[in-house]
């Protein structure tokens, strides 16, 4: 029989194996790849994670006890910061530059709120991105735009010195300007007031196909260039000819208007001007993502370099081709889902997805994709912009993979100083009764820790796409009465009331519904520190059933409200200061009910409090007639109600 003094010797070994877990998971975040780092009330550095360190260069000796001030190039940016921080204002992507150790400079953007006590400020913590490639890039792009103004001028002169015909279509003004070699080939002798009148000098077989190539260029939301021929009928002379017309189309710096340059060219006679068009057309296709257009059934009809250096087919392998070239086959019903949003005039942003290069590759992209219109409001097309984000990808996936790793290895420890919890509690014979309040204690932390566990790997599932629902079965009551006992337990001070008829059954995942209710019971109670009472209960609505848990708490702005259940959002405020929460819970939450294909909802008000609540299909064996709880936000009022 093992003795007192034996099981408290291991519940020690336990308790020091549990320390090197929970120092394991601090050193995740002092290496996470995310700089951090704290500045107290004086502005004095008092933490910095190793991202923060090397974002810089500095050793932490070097960095952590220093002024804050003294790793600004902007001192006025940094005062700004600090007197937003000590009246409690949050700081969201508020831009500065840091002096790094070798003399170079970062360009970074700041989210950084005040932790307050009493009304005292005691730190700010920090989260510092690195925009500094961003912001080389746009410089890389104001100089290729200016470097386009430069060629079309060289162009313009060349086309001029060689008799070649011009025009020039603006926007804002409408105008198009001819010049004199255009209107010979053309046979006017006055500029063009509007495109149309251009239009009316085609033939009329050609010009339905024309309007079709001007209009998606000019619908088009990014630069491009154009070609083609077709047939004019001269005015004076009433014979045909044929040219040539190429071109380009570019918006201003500002973005604010959109130029169409072109060259008109007598196909027999000018043809020396291929080449220069070639010139041009080859610094407009410059762009850093893939551009593609494609038709209303999925056939490309535009592919610039930057699509074919993505993806490896030259633009001559996909014109003419289905996109589904690019698609792999367990993804191929995107492509109906996105035209279909497309026929319907809808923009896709931001999708995220796999396609495949020519070689077999899969790479993870970023969609941006919006249809195309003619004057009319027709929808004629498709344009799509691709971004590879596979790097980015690949490290959410390392990412998601540690974090997995280490909740597995911290649950097993922390499930064996439980149960040591718990004989402790248990077998008073063996412990004295300041041994089982000990006990009581450990359990209480331990099953804190185990659910911020259950938290952590639950969002490394959910954006690994690993999320998997165990459905069955089960009394609704049973599962809430067993989330109210563990609650009340860590929280004694609450008075939780349940509400829920015991033969209600729902199907689901019962372990992920624990975690559901455990999440909005634990808010419940930490957003309720004046109220102790604290609701959770079910009732009919409509053919719904509505499962909800209500507080009398602090409530929840309406400005806080839509980013709720976002990754890592937590409400900062006077009220909020001193609670704990890594902001990840109800974003679980939110998941794992859209898994289960409903949605959580939320009622508050600032001061009264918040309703939590979500709705299941009615069972179909529910029994006749039932005693339920009808909730608004003030009060219950029990009602019979019966199903007919």
């Amino acid at each position: 029989m093992i003795t007192s003094e034996e099981k408290l010797a291991q519940l020690n070994q336990e308790n020091t194996r549990l320390r090197q877990r929970v120092s394991e998971l601090s050193d995740f975040i002092e290496n996470a790849s995310m700089p951090l780092h704290w500045v107290n009330g004086n502005g004095i550095i008092t933490w910095a994670n190793k991202a923060e360190l090397d974002l810089l260069g500095y050793k932490k000796e070097e960095y952590i006890g220093a002024q804050i001030q003294d790793f600004h190039q902007d001192q006025d940016t940094i005062a700004s910061i600090l007197q937003l921080l000590a009246s409690n204002e949050k700081v969201n992507d508020y831009p500065a530059t840091l002096r790094c150790k070798d003399g170079s400079v970062k360009h970074v953007i700041i989210n950084s709120s005040a932790l307050m006590k009493d009304g005292e400020f005691i730190h700010s913590m920090c989260f510092t991105k690195d925009i500094t490639e961003s912001l080389i890039a746009e410089e890389r792009r104001n100089k290729l735009t200016a470097l386009l103004a430069e060629k079309e001028e060289r162009l313009r002169l060349a086309l001029a010195a060689t008799g070649l015909g011009t025009w020039d279509w603006n926007s804002e003004s409408r105008n198009i300007h001819l010049s004199e070699q255009s209107k010979q080939i053309l046979d006017i002798e006055a500029d063009l007031k509007y495109v149309d009148d251009m239009l009316a000098l085609i033939h009329p077989e050609d010009r339905e196909y024309v309007f079709q190539q001007v209009k998606q260029l000019s619908d088009s939301n990014s630069d491009g260039h154009f070609e083609f021929t077709c047939r004019i009928v001269k005015n004076n002379t009433d014979s045909i000819a044929w040219i040539k017309v190429q071109g380009a189309a570019y918006f201003s710096d500002a973005r604010r208007s959109r130029r169409i340059i072109g060259a008109i060219m007598d196909i027999t006679d000018q043809k020396s001007a291929i080449a220069e068009s070639a010139k041009l057309a080859a610094i407009v296709d410059s762009s850093y993502d893939a551009i593609i257009g494609k038709t209303l059934d999925g056939t490309v009809t535009s592919w610039n370099d930057a699509a074919e250096n993505l993806f490896g087919y030259t633009s001559d392998e996909m014109i003419g081709e289905s996109i589904l070239k690019l698609i792999p086959p367990d993804r191929q019903s995107e492509e109906d889902y996105i035209l279909g949003r497309m026929r319907q005039g809808y923009s896709i942003k931001h999708f995220e997805t796999i396609r495949r290069t020519k070689n077999g590759k899969l790479i993870d992209l970023s969609l941006t994709i919006s249809p195309i219109k003619n004057d009319a409001g027709e929808i004629i097309g498709v344009s799509k912009i691709a971004r590879n984000i596979t790097e980015k990808k690949q490290e959410e996936r390392r990412k998601n993979a540690f974090i997995s790793m280490a909740s597995h290895e911290l649950k097993t420890p922390l499930t064996t100083v439980l149960l040591s919890a718990q004989i402790m509690q248990q077998h008073t014979e063996m412990f004295n009764q300041s041994s089982a309040l000990v006990g009581s204690k450990i359990e209480m932390q331990v099953k804190k820790m185990m659910a911020m566990i259950q938290d952590f790997l639950s969002m490394a599932e959910v954006e690994g796409g690993k999320l998997q629902l165990q459905k069955s079965s089960f009394t609704l009551f049973a599962l809430m009465e067993e989330c109210k006992s563990e609650l009340s337990l860590l929280s004694p001070n609450h008075k939780i009331e349940l509400l829920c008829d015991p033969s209600i059954a729902i199907f689901a995942d019962r372990n992920k519904m624990a975690q559901v209710l455990t999440n909005l019971l634990s808010n419940a109670i930490k957003y309720s520190p004046s109220s102790k009472n604290v609701r959770i209960g079910c009732d009919i609505i409509a053919d719904k059933l509505r499962i909800y848990v209500q507080d009398e708490g602090i409530g929840i702005d309406k400005s806080d409200q839509k980013n709720l259940f976002k990754p890592f959002y937590r409400v900062d405020n006077l009220n909020t200061s001193n609670i704990s929460g890594f902001g990840i819970g109800l974003y679980i939450v939110a998941e794992i009910l859209r898994c289960h294909g409903t949605a959580i909802e939320l009622d508050s008000l600032k001061g009264k409090g918040s309703t939590f609540y979500f709705e299941f299909p009615l069972d179909h064996n529910l029994p006749e007639a039932k005693t339920l709880f009808t909730i608004d936000n003030s009060s219950f009022i029990s009602k019979g109600l019966g199903r007919k």
